[in-house]
């Protein structure tokens, strides 16, 4: 199955070039012949051109090792393998929104032939890969899964903006809807990461491996949010309660925070859809996710009653929000939280002037209906660091002078010295 590959007599092609999928092409272009297919035709221009806007790959000549990129999908017909990297965010409803994945399906299904292998890196509920996406390709290539063509998943483990744990330092899970297929795969992963691979033992077992480790995260998050609730009622700093606990040897190090993105905020619905699906109710799980989906009107009515209580009028009151982006130091603005912030600041009348040095102005409007500013002028009642961006943090002094007398400085993520800050203010952090 691995023969033609690594002579490059057989094409690898990744379908989906995004957060996800433009890194792993880039690495697998070292080793193979690769082609890179988007249906975004401006996408497939600028990394035509060398370009890479999610600035993932920022500083790599991902150009020289012969990638082919299209949007036509009839290149596709070269591929022997190919690997679905599409979006699998959830509805209004908070249910999985598989439409970007089946409609990768049925695009590979019209180009797949006997023997060739599709693997799926988008996040999904155990046997989603085969109840759902297996007969679709099934239909569309008149093709028998498993028999004339072979079904793998390989859970992505792309971290936005993390330059240390990339496609070629993490460990690869692969999984096969055969032992053969597993194999196979953990031998194309293995060119890119010095065979650092981990085979589990089902299709279903790597569907839920993924699933859990994102929703592991979100409840150590959410128990760290909760108890910033508490302690702010005490009148306890929480990141000082949580650099005492650091101490102890196995206390885990996570902070309270917004919780957003396409991963820690998005994995567990698939999760709990799954197990409703089958009859059971997961409490903690769902009780975790309303705690973080919860934290924008939070901080946002704390900020309410800083203004109030710096002796300003609320309505009419401004404020800058410093970062939109759903983490530091990344241009992704999918299911940002600091939206919610904004949202609720706007209900109770107050003025939003939104800034942020790495977001995307256009994408920002078109998908919130929020408009940004060009940089921040005049003086705010008001001033939020939502988002610790390094070029935010740079020029804090200055944003600073921004606030007006007996001013609000809302330090979501508690990183600005209270100790300098000028006596008049009113600081409140998570």
């Amino acid at each position: 199955m691995f023969e033609g590959f690594e002579e490059g007599k057989k094409y690898i092609a990744v379908i989906g070039l995004g957060y996800v999928g433009m890194p792993l092409l880039y690495h697998l272009s070292k080793h193979f012949k690769t082609i890179g297919f988007d249906l975004k035709k401006e996408r497939i221009e600028e990394l035509k051109r060398g370009i890479d806007s999610t600035g993932e790959l920022n500083g790599v000549d991902f150009l020289k090792y012969g990638i082919e990129f299209s949007s036509d999908e009839s290149v596709l017909d070269k591929a022997s393998l190919f690997i679905v990297a599409v979006p699998t965010p959830i509805d209004k409803h908070k249910l999985p929104d598989l439409r970007a994945l089946l409609s990768a399906s049925e695009i590979v299904g019209r180009h797949i032939k006997r023997n060739d292998v599709v693997v799926f890196e988008s996040t999904v509920y155990p046997t989603c890969t085969m109840t759902q996406c297996a007969p679709v390709l099934e239909k569309i290539s008149e093709l028998k899964a498993c028999r004339d063509f072979f079904i793998g998943y390989s859970p992505e483990r792309i971290n936005p903006g993390d330059r240390v744990h990339t496609p070629d330092k993490i460990t690869k899970v692969v999984s096969g809807c055969t032992k053969e297929v597993a194999e196979f795969l953990g031998k194309i992963y293995g060119k890119i990461n010095n065979n650092n691979i981990h085979i589990a033992e089902t299709i279903e077992t790597a569907e839920a491996a993924k699933v859990i480790e994102n929703t592991q995260r979100d409840l150590n998050i959410a128990l760290m949010n909760e108890l910033s609730k508490i302690f702010n009622i005490m009148g306890i700093n929480t990141y000082s309660v949580l650099e005492a606990a650091k101490t102890k040897w196995n206390f885990l190090p996570f902070e309270p925070g917004l919780v957003g993105g396409h991963c820690i905020g998005v994995d567990p619905y698939y999760l709990t859809f799954k197990a409703q699906e089958v009859g059971y109710h997961p409490e903690v799980i769902l009780a975790g996710r309303r705690i973080n989906d919860s934290m924008g009107e939070y901080v946002a009515k704390e900020t309410i009653k800083k203004i109030i209580k710096s002796g300003r009028a609320v309505l009419g009151a401004k404020a800058l929000v410093l970062g939109i982006t759903f983490k530091e130091n990344v241009r992704d603005i999918r299911n940002s939280k600091v939206v919610d912030i904004v949202r609720e600041l706007e209900e109770f009348g107050v003025l939003v002037d939104i800034f942020d040095p790495l977001a995307n102005r256009e994408e920002v409007e078109r998908f919130y209906g929020l408009k940004m500013i060009d940089g921040p002028e005049g003086i705010y009642d008001t001033v939020i660091l939502a988002v610790k961006h390094k070029k935010l943090m740079e020029n804090m002094e200055n944003y600073l002078k921004l606030l007006g007398k007996n001013g609000v400085l809302i330090d979501i993520k508690g990183v600005i010295d209270k100790n300098s800050l000028r006596d008049d203010l009113i600081y409140w952090s998570l």
